[in-house]
């Protein structure tokens, strides 16, 4: 999905939800890490994780897209839109937005190992980042030789 793609994907939801156009840009941020979108309070642009479409799909960048939309319009009518605000809550409520997205971090763990190496002799697995030398390196059970898995 591209920028433009996510930024009328946005436009959709906001009329079908909201009633109410967005009018402002809407793009993927690659620097997003740990959440799953926010929203601007100067420029009024949202910005999403890529990431999550990828790992998720679609269903959980359409509830942040939400999420990010009640901030979004609750801003410019000047209401309260931070978390712990009543309108907050209950707009999220009333389109079915979720409070947090899902948590990236389980499945940035698990990309997070690139080498499996298993011993010969007893199947003890270690998951490394890094390349080892198994000339060099010994299972720490049984001292028996470790195979790229």
């Amino acid at each position: 999905m591209t920028d433009t793609q996510v930024h009328q994907l946005v436009c959709d939801i906001s009329m079908q939800y909201f009633h109410k156009p967005f009018r402002h840009q809407a793009f993927f941020n690659q620097r997003l890490k740990t959440t799953g979108g926010r929203y601007m309070l100067n420029s009024h642009n949202i910005e999403l994780n890529k990431k999550m479409l990828e790992v998720f799909g679609l269903n959980e960048l359409t509830g942040i897209i939400k999420h990010e939309l009640c901030h979004y319009h609750l801003h410019l009518e000047n209401k309260g839109y931070q978390h712990k605000d009543r309108d907050f809550k209950q707009l999220l409520v009333r389109v079915g937005a979720p409070r947090h997205c899902s948590s990236i971090e389980q499945e940035v763990k698990k990309t997070l190992y690139k080498h499996h190496y298993v011993c010969s002799k007893c199947g003890q697995s270690y998951q490394r980042q890094r390349k080892i030398n198994t000339l060099k390196y010994r299972c720490s059970r049984c001292l028996g030789e470790l195979l790229k898995k």
